[in-house]
């Protein structure tokens, strides 16, 4: 590898054939606003110091399981096969064959394996892809009984910095009564509300049967040296967050 980077481990009582990672910005060859480690061709940022980051995040992750780089549009679209470049903002794998992806600077990333190690999944979860299901969609693909699911909540923007609408906070309570407890009142504009990610997901999570939720508790907007933050920053670069199984 040209770069070292620094990346993080999720803690969660994975199978040992689960590998899984995100990366974070604090180490690597990127320049500024992007130092040192951004995955995102799309933010401005130079295409050979891009493709580097991705080259060295591919060594470390290995060249037998390519990763699969989505083009990320907040939907609900779940790949189940290896096409880089396809519209998605979720992928899983049922071989070692290839590692998921999805990029993040604020939004959710939620991490799903097998109790048996046999399936993985990786889902890019903002309000909007919760609100219309992207968790649940990536449940159904894995097609597992919720028992036999662990989840990990990667690194997102906290409650703290995350002022949204009345209209998201509508949206979530038509689907489920009990996600007003996801919402306090925003103390810099009326008619506005501080939204908790994790909170909801483990809602949405719950609702499905899936209790082996894990992980939370970070915030990209106030962890300024290790993670990007979208809505701190505006142009800046993205994390990935990946997961494989082991050959």
């Amino acid at each position: 590898m040209r770069n070292a980077f620094a990346f993080i481990s999720p803690h969660w009582p994975a199978p040992r054939s689960v590998k899984a990672l995100v990366t974070s910005r604090e180490r690597g060859g990127n320049p500024k606003p992007y130092e040192h480690f951004n995955m995102a061709e799309h933010v401005g940022d130079s295409s050979p110091h891009v493709a580097m980051a991705r080259e060295d995040l591919q060594h470390f992750v290995g060249d037998a399981h390519p990763l699969l780089w989505l083009n990320q549009t907040h939907s609900t679209i779940v790949a189940d096969e290896y096409k880089p470049g396809m519209e998605a903002d979720a992928s899983v794998a049922f071989s070692s064959d290839y590692a998921c992806v999805v990029m993040t600077a604020d939004c959710l990333p939620v991490f799903f394996c097998s109790t048996e190690g046999d399936r993985v999944a990786v889902a890019h979860a903002g309000w909007r892809g919760l609100a219309d299901g992207v968790l649940e969609h990536t449940l159904a693909r894995l097609n597992l009984p919720p028992e036999k699911v662990i989840v990990w909540l990667g690194p997102a923007i906290s409650s703290k910095h995350f002022e949204v609408g009345e209209e998201v906070r509508e949206r979530f309570i038509a689907s489920d009564a009990q996600a007003f407890q996801c919402f306090e009142p925003s103390p810099f504009r009326l008619k506005h509300y501080m939204a908790d990610l994790y909170h909801l997901a483990r809602l949405r999570l719950n609702l499905c049967g899936v209790d082996q939720v894990y992980g939370g508790g970070f915030c990209t907007y106030a962890e300024r040296s290790r993670f990007y933050s979208y809505r701190r920053d505006g142009v800046t670069g993205r994390m990935a967050s990946v997961i494989w199984l082991a050959q």
